[in-house]
């Protein structure tokens, strides 16, 4: 990634990296408000699923279909919205420029649609590669679609997020990972990460330097990232998807903007 061989995708989570976390708030005072109790399991069950696959766990103990929940879900987010708006966090900017400048395509990705990214992020739009943004509702947590859609193995791809389960499911195909959890008093997604085994986190974007990138990339080249047994990463993270967005035979956008 850093004048190497080794990563050559690096793929931003939207919401809680990019933008602050406006989903963990709300989520809980959602399930909370309809006399659930929150606990590690039920954020598990809940953060980065597909909507309806969520909004089907609610369901199942607060009643109404999925397809309800998920209404009401976005009104209450609506409200809390009107009190604490969405913001581009600080280093965000910095941090992108600084994974330009590796040479390596960046996409961002999260489970809204494409008019969330550019309403917010249409100012960096020009940072990113490929479709630049790439909505994941329909198949999250979306590590092996995304490295997919550009041609490359999980293992050459690099994920920055803010959710546990997204870590899992990098660890599951041998993708790299770093950590950005929540701070909202309430998450549990910093436990959850460390019980899924995930080696780097970091509290401020501006603590995911060239020299972590480094680190995490020799870690992931050397098969010291995730520590064992690691599951199926070896055989999963070894296929390579021929073709993509990056071009034949999983060449990824040769001549990448630096």
């Amino acid at each position: 990634m850093v004048g190497g061989r080794g990563v050559r995708l690096v793929a931003v989570n939207i919401d809680g990296v990019l933008l602050n976390d406006t989903f963990s708030p709300v989520i809980h005072r959602f399930v909370v408000g309809r006399g659930g109790v929150w606990s590690a399991g039920l954020e598990r069950e809940l953060l980065s699923q597909p909507q309806l696959r969520a909004a089907g766990v609610v369901a199942g103990w607060c009643g109404g279909s999925p397809e309800e929940v998920v209404a009401a879900y976005f009104e209450e987010r609506a409200r809390f919205l009107a009190e604490c708006p969405v913001r581009v966090v600080d280093g965000a900017e910095a941090l992108l420029v600084r994974l330009r400048g590796t040479g390596v395509p960046i996409v961002c990705y999260g489970g809204l649609g494409r008019e969330h990214f550019d309403r917010y992020l249409s100012h960096v739009a020009g940072l990113f590669d490929g479709p630049e943004y790439v909505c994941t509702d329909a198949f999250r947590p979306g590590v092996r679609e995304i490295a997919g859609m550009f041609g490359v193995g999980c293992d050459e791809a690099l994920f920055i997020d803010d959710v546990a389960r997204v870590g899992e499911a990098a660890r599951a195909v041998g993708a790299g990972f770093i950590g950005v959890p929540s701070a909202y008093v309430h998450s549990f997604q910093r436990q959850l990460m460390r019980e899924a085994g995930v080696r780097h986190t970091v509290s401020h974007l501006d603590e995911i330097t060239q020299e972590l990138l480094r680190r995490v990339e020799g870690e992931m080249a050397g098969g010291r990232l995730w520590p064992e047994p690691a599951g199926a990463a070896g055989l999963a993270g070894s296929s390579r998807p021929a073709g993509g967005v990056g071009g034949e035979g999983g060449r990824v956008l040769a001549g990448a903007r630096a």
